[in-house]
């Protein structure tokens, strides 16, 4: 695994690791932990110096605080230049994924980046970023964009429901992408029903674009001392619903 991602030249390098489906079996979970630690420590061999690249640790321990703390701090031992956690957005509910970043994010070290695997909606990074997260990576933007469920500043808009069909509106009256200031619900609806690559194509620019501000805007409210006001309001909009 190391020596393909080197081949990549993957500026962060992954080590290898078991990540399991939402389980309540505690010795399956423990078992797993002492699989990944092992593997952490031959990835780290196997990466050897480079002050170029980062090696990232990976935190499992499924949904029990003990395997979590007992994973990080088996990591920390071993010494990576970032930590991740995997092993949620495995089929656990928004609450149980704070929970499980509530346990351990002051165990974290300070100065090194944070990063949460596969996650995920809107909603879900914000509140990890609440709770101390860096960095995010998931296919959720260009795969639902793919399906016509679009992500907007007044909730979810999905593109297949009959209400588009004769929709002048932008997907979003907020955004600015090229998707929103040159195209209409109603044609964005007909391409996805005549399964149209350019629809596909003009939804993702749309969501990519959505994810970017939604992440510009987390990062000026951190500067700004202004992230619980920031968080209200997207999370009041997004309850608001799209209007018809």
């Amino acid at each position: 695994s190391i020596r393909v991602q080197k081949g990549l030249n993957s500026d962060i390098v992954m080590v290898m690791d078991e990540c399991l489906k939402k389980n309540n079996d505690y010795n399956k979970t423990k078992n797993s932990v002492e699989i990944s630690t092992y593997w952490a420590k031959r990835s780290k061999k196997a990466f050897g110096i480079n002050r170029h690249k980062g090696l990232f640790g990976i935190v499992q321990g499924g949904l029990f605080k003990d395997l979590r703390l007992k994973s990080l701090n088996e990591l920390i031992k071993i010494g990576f230049d970032g930590y991740a956690v995997g092993g949620l957005a495995v089929g656990e509910t928004q609450k149980e994924m704070f929970d499980v970043l509530d346990d351990i994010k002051d165990h974290i070290p300070n100065n090194k980046p944070r990063y949460l695997m596969g996650v995920g909606t809107p909603s879900d990074i914000l509140g990890a970023v609440k709770r101390g997260i860096d960095m995010f990576d998931c296919v959720m933007p260009t795969r639902n964009a793919r399906n016509g469920h679009l992500f907007t500043s007044r909730g979810v808009v999905k593109l297949r429901n009959a209400r588009h069909k004769t929709s002048t509106r932008p997907l979003d009256d907020n955004c600015s992408c090229y998707t929103c200031q040159n195209f209409s619900r109603a044609y964005l609806h007909h391409l996805d029903r005549c399964n149209e690559i350019l629809g596909s194509q003009l939804c993702t620019i749309h969501n990519l674009s959505f994810y970017q501000r939604h992440m510009q805007g987390i990062r000026k409210a951190i500067e700004d001392a202004s992230l619980d006001e920031f968080s209200t309001k997207f999370y009041d909009a997004q309850a608001a619903g799209d209007p018809l």
